[in-house]
């Protein structure tokens, strides 16, 4: 039905989920909406999903949500604003950040989003690579501490280390250099997820 990376909850019922990976006829041909979110609510006691559009056929997860939205604690969502216009993700961030500001989450409480802008440069050795996948929402969570990424870009690694740190005050936030797992696509919180037997 979907992988780690297409699904993000907060713990109290609700869900993110972007409709170009799980509404994809290459995960679940023909299944609509209501079909998930009542398999959602069967298998995770799902109450409520809020579906962002992503975008499909322009990476290996066809628009994970763990790449744009995630919970920092139920009702508070960080979510990732794209600024370059030439990117596939300009105006698809921006209509998430639209969707994120007037939702309500299964409790009612109208979201609160924090905003992580994507990194405007990246090492020299990965800035013509179309594959990597430069943006800090893909982090993961461990015991008292946050592991996230930087790219190399003082200005935005150091407001994403910042923003993280004042969502997650228990927890020390720790940034790592992912350019290899960047470079085939993914991020922290992917390299973490279920992988396959062989």
């Amino acid at each position: 039905m979907l992988e780690g990376g297409a699904l993000e909850v907060d713990g109290e019922g609700t869900a993110i989920i972007t409709e170009s990976c799980v509404l994809n006829d290459n995960r679940n041909p023909g299944w609509t909406k209501q079909q998930v979110e009542a398999e959602l609510n069967d298998l995770l006691g799902i109450e409520k999903v809020i579906w962002l559009p992503g975008i499909k056929g322009k990476d290996i997860t066809d628009g994970h949500t763990d790449f744009y939205a995630r919970f920092a604690s139920p009702g508070t969502v960080v979510a990732a604003q794209d600024d370059d216009p030439g990117s596939f993700d300009h105006d698809v961030t921006r209509r998430h950040l639209e969707i994120l500001r007037g939702a309500t989450d299964a409790r009612g409480r109208r979201l609160q989003v924090e905003v992580l802008r994507t990194p405007s440069t990246v090492r020299e050795a990965y800035a013509q690579d179309d594959d990597f996948a430069a943006g800090y929402i893909n982090f993961y969570l461990c015991n008292g501490a946050v592991i996230c990424p930087q790219f190399g870009d003082a200005e935005t690694d150091g407001a994403a280390r910042a923003t993280l740190q004042r969502l997650f005050p228990g927890r020390e936030v720790v940034q790592l250099d992912i350019d290899p797992i960047a470079g085939g696509g993914g991020g922290i919180h992917c390299a973490t997820q279920q992988q396959p037997a062989r």
